[in-house]
């Protein structure tokens, strides 16, 4: 049983190529970009996303795809990958510069240059990775699939599958851009408002997994029907996909928040503000 689910791994050839191409444009770049500007990108940041990359093969290649259609837990994992693995290791790499740098200069300067010099893509993005937009369209992604008519509709078609997973992926990734920042992205309101931001998301992750955890019943009719290659239930199944994405996706969110809450309170700004209220 545990051979054959190790050994069932699957690689989607165009999807997999994609992957590696990406992974050696941002190489390419990187180092390129390190000519110039070796404080803003260390070592790290390429570990980052080549790590992003690994992760995404893991969710789409793995044994964790090929038994998600009978393994509801098994599908909340690789939509965990996918969703708060992958996107918050792309922002951290910073890819805007390096991918851009790693393509073809020609290219860059024929086809990319006069789109990216566009003054409405800019405005689009601009708008997709404020935070009420980001935060509403990844929650928004979030809730919408797990509807058991749209989860359901996933399940019975790899289209859609697709669809899903690049909404989960595409959304996540604007949903910590705000976060991270990564350059040369500049913001300008408020980090404290990066709290409730994280925490809203939280509560929002928290409600889908009680419901998985504590429905009694079993939310979507596919998995009641599916053969599994381990012995558990369809129910003791969601109530395992609901506690996975409780505990795991509530230290991502909850995580940041502390450390955000930790580095305001530190910050040099606080205490010349502190000292100067009297009492302090």
């Amino acid at each position: 049983m545990f051979n054959t689910f190790f050994a069932a791994w699957s690689f989607p050839r165009w999807v997999c190529l994609s992957i590696e191409i990406a992974a050696i444009l941002y190489w390419r770049g990187w180092i390129l970009i390190r000519r110039t500007r070796k404080a803003l990108f260390p070592g790290w940041r390429l570990g980052c996303f080549l790590a992003a990359m690994g992760f995404l093969i893991i969710a789409i290649a793995s044994p964790i795809d090929t038994f998600s259609e009978q393994l509801l837990f098994l599908h909340m994992l690789q939509h965990f990958i996918l969703m708060c693995l992958v996107p918050p290791l792309i922002v951290l790499s910073a890819p805007t510069v390096p991918l851009l740098r790693g393509l073809p200069r020609r290219f860059v300067r024929a086809v990319l240059g006069p789109l990216i010099r566009s003054t409405w893509l800019r405005r689009i993005f601009k708008l997709l990775v404020t935070p009420r937009v980001a935060w509403i369209l990844m929650n928004g992604a979030y809730i919408g699939w797990h509807i058991p008519a749209a989860y359901e509709l996933a399940l019975a078609s790899w289209q859609w599958h697709a669809v899903e997973h690049a909404c989960f992926l595409f959304t996540s990734v604007l949903f910590w851009w705000p976060i991270i920042q990564p350059w040369p992205t500049r913001y300008s309101f408020s980090q404290w408002l990066l709290l409730p931001y994280l925490l809203g998301a939280d509560i929002i992750n928290t409600a889908i997994s009680a419901m998985l955890c504590f429905s009694g019943r079993v939310l979507y009719p596919s998995y009641a029907e599916q053969s599994r290659i381990f012995p558990i239930s369809p129910l003791s199944d969601q109530a395992a996909a609901g506690a996975l994405m409780w505990v795991f996706g509530s230290i991502v969110f909850l995580v940041p928040a502390m450390y955000i809450t930790v580095k305001l309170l530190s910050s040099p700004r606080r205490h010349v503000l502190m000292r100067r209220i009297p009492g302090h």
